[in-house]
């Protein structure tokens, strides 16, 4: 008597659907931290005293109820596994895409595709390696806003003298600028992506999507609100 086996199921974790949605989620979860980020950096242009007033609020809100930095730890916890869930997904789904295309020997088979197609903006190809950029420079940005362990023109407890001390310098601007840049091409696609996955997208072409329209609007106002403050302090002497 011949027998059969099924197949086993592939399991949530796994499946290709599930780390789509996996990294849409965790996608949208880091643009509204983006956003609540670079509201934070405007108040910047209010002066001094209450930029680290509202720097010094985020570390007490909620005592007696949360402990000191409590709703800070709170989030940055949220935003890793948010990022960790993102980094981990976007990997495997490239591998995933990577085999099934058919590269050998690190070339893609021959393709007669246009090349202009709805997946192949610019921004879909910047996606990889504008991650890695973004990942190395949040590891500075930490190191340097957040740790103090980089402090170039001078360590402070102040965090307004510790923006303002780095972005009097060319190269600290630079290295912000290439980053926020990076930002603003991931956002591009991938918020459009997101929306996409999750079932939001009713139009045939990329450039007809509402969605695509929101995602430049997201894109270009969180690049430019980052850059702001930074290109002030540089060129206009922001706080000086």
């Amino acid at each position: 008597m011949a027998t059969t086996q099924l197949s086993k199921r592939p399991s949530a974790r796994t499946s290709t659907v599930a780390l789509k949605y996996a990294m849409a989620v965790s996608g949208l979860i880091m643009v509204g931290y983006l956003i609540l980020h670079m509201y934070g950096n405007l108040r910047a242009f209010e002066g001094p005293d209450a930029f680290d007033e509202y720097a010094h609020h985020l570390r007490t809100f909620g005592e007696p109820m949360l402990p000191h930095e409590g709703l800070l730890w709170f989030v940055r916890v949220v935003l890793l596994a948010a990022v960790l869930v993102h980094a981990y997904a976007a990997i495997t789904l490239w591998r995933r895409n990577k085999k099934a295309a058919g590269y050998v020997g690190g070339k893609r088979y021959q393709t007669k595709q246009n090349r202009t197609g709805i997946q192949r903006s610019y921004a879909s190809f910047t996606m990889r390696w504008g991650g890695v950029t973004i990942a190395l420079f949040i590891v500075f940005h930490i190191l340097n806003l957040t740790t103090n362990d980089i402090h170039p023109g001078g360590a402070s407890d102040s965090p307004y003298l510790k923006l303002h001390h780095s972005f009097e310098h060319f190269w600290v601007l630079a290295a912000y600028t290439v980053a926020m840049l990076a930002v603003g091409f991931h956002l591009w696609h991938g918020f459009w992506s997101a929306f996409t996955t999750l079932g939001q997208n009713y139009s045939a072409k990329r450039r007809d999507s509402f969605w695509n329209s929101a995602a430049i609007l997201v894109s270009v106002v969180i690049t430019a609100g980052f850059l702001a403050p930074p290109f002030a302090i540089y060129f206009f002497g922001l706080g000086g």
